[in-house]
């Protein structure tokens, strides 16, 4: 099962940056991202492909075309938080009021409320699980944040990365689609998006997948874009990672799409039987946090 995704954002939405970490701050920068969503729409519409879009609702409330255009070509769309802030940096009450307003902007162009979520930077760690709680209070069925290794914005190595499965809390549960990793010299690596899959060489991309009974994807349109310029301030290793491999990304992409048969994840819901699937409660962490 090869899930494809993308993180609607702008190519200066750096976290943990401070020259980039606040909206006010964001009004100073070039904007890109219709032209950027344009090239990703045209890469997936070339290769007949459907792909789940996770729209920040900053990005929907200022450019509500672009939501039209991704639903017009045929994907779906799910919720990116409101202002791309870390999770673990919020509270429980500053999370719930940034995913409503994320829910209520994407809701109203969309006319449909959206039932899919991914954290920015996948930003659920052990110590942010009552994040899931409140997903599922809020009425979201389906999550894809979890990142099952260590990394600069988090993760959680806690809950397994190999398959899908299910997250049971106070009686609700949520379908939740992890990034999948593979083990290299007894290490956690992933390859399947973001500067992960542009570092990678195709090569080792497509072996690696041709292995996977599960791949998660997921990109963002700074990915393919040649021309963005450089976030200031940026540290050189933290520039390393965010420019590396941008010039054959998406010549890459487009032969990752042509090898598997990608599906958006709605699609990959409704294949999945679910009642095979693991079922993880999450409430015994919380009682190991306290």
């Amino acid at each position: 099962m090869y899930i494809l995704t993308f993180d609607v954002e702008e190519w200066f939405h750096i976290l943990n940056h401070p020259a980039t970490k606040y909206p006010a701050q964001w009004e100073t920068f070039e904007p890109r991202i219709e032209a950027n969503t344009e090239r990703s729409l045209r890469i997936f519409g070339e290769s007949d492909k459907k792909a789940t879009f996770f729209i920040l609702g900053w990005i929907a409330e200022k450019y509500p075309g672009i939501v039209k255009k991704i639903l017009a070509a045929g994907h779906e769309i799910g919720l990116h938080s409101y202002a791309h802030q870390l999770i673990f940096e919020q509270t429980r009450e500053e999370f719930r009021e940034d995913l409503r307003r994320s829910a209520g902007v994407l809701g109203d162009i969309s006319g449909v409320q959206p039932t899919l979520y991914r954290a920015p930077g996948f930003s659920i760690t052990e110590d942010t699980l009552w994040a899931l709680e409140i997903l599922m209070e809020e009425g979201i069925k389906t999550d894809a944040s979890v990142f099952p290794a260590r990394r600069q914005h988090g993760g959680c190595s806690t809950l397994p990365g190999k398959e899908p499965y299910q997250i049971a809390c106070g009686g609700m549960t949520l379908k939740e689609f992890p990034v999948n990793t593979v083990n290299v010299l007894g290490q956690k690596v992933v390859y399947s998006g973001g500067g992960y899959f542009r570092a990678w060489p195709y090569a080792c991309i497509k072996q690696m997948s041709r292995k996977a009974p599960y791949v998660m994807t997921y990109f963002h349109p700074r990915d393919f874009d040649t021309r963005q310029p450089l976030v200031p301030g940026l540290p050189l290793h933290r520039r390393i990672v965010s420019y590396l491999g941008i010039k054959g990304a998406e010549a890459k992409l487009v032969k990752w799409l042509q090898a598997y048969d990608f599906i958006n994840m709605s699609t990959a819901m409704n294949q999945i039987k679910w009642e095979q699937q693991p079922t993880i409660a999450i409430e015994p962490f919380f009682e190991e946090r306290k």
